[in-house]
């Protein structure tokens, strides 16, 4: 991301004044080797209620039960691991398969929401605002919670994708 980008972002958390974890990883601000860009009037402001970090166990997050919400480009990994904990989204998707994993998150799941377009501090906030204290919210993190669950069936044993991968196992052992 740009600056503006950073700030912007910045500024979307600072105002929706919601408790919020931000990874930063070094070197993913264009010009900037971590968080030296970001004003210190926002620092100042999200003091107490905003930690940033260059990194976190992203699994072990998710299934913190103080998680709300999850802002993520959303790649195949992290959707995954959020439908799997239950984690409503707030996808920006990048590039590559992370546009159809978005839309399968707002339009099919519609366990997220979507940020599309230049990134601006009031979308952001109206975001996360929607995705925490609103209606709307409420019944996202409602589906989140149901597909979660639906997730788990798949999961235990004899279930669909545990049998799946068994069969897949199986399968590729029988060459061996």
């Amino acid at each position: 991301m740009d600056e503006k980008e950073l700030v912007e972002i910045a500024w979307g958390l600072a105002n929706s004044e919601q408790p919020f974890l931000w990874v930063v990883r070094p070197g993913s601000v264009c010009g900037s080797e971590w968080i030296e860009l970001l004003p210190e009037s926002f620092k100042e402001r999200v003091e107490g209620r905003g930690c940033i970090v260059k990194w976190a166990p992203q699994k072990e997050v998710l299934a913190h039960g103080a998680v709300g919400r999850f802002w993520s480009h959303c790649g195949w990994n992290s959707t995954l691991e959020s439908v799997c904990e239950g984690v409503p989204m707030l996808c920006r998707p990048y590039f590559r398969d992370q546009g159809l994993s978005a839309k399968y998150v707002c339009s099919v799941w519609k366990v997220g929401l979507e940020l599309e377009g230049v990134l601006e501090r009031g979308k952001i906030e109206r975001a996360i605002r929607k995705l925490i204290v609103e209606t709307e919210g409420v019944e996202i993190r409602q589906r989140a919670k149901d597909l979660k669950h639906k997730a788990e069936l798949c999961l235990s044993e004899d279930a669909s994708t545990y049998n799946a991968l068994n069969e897949l196992a199986q399968h590729i052992l029988s060459f061996g």
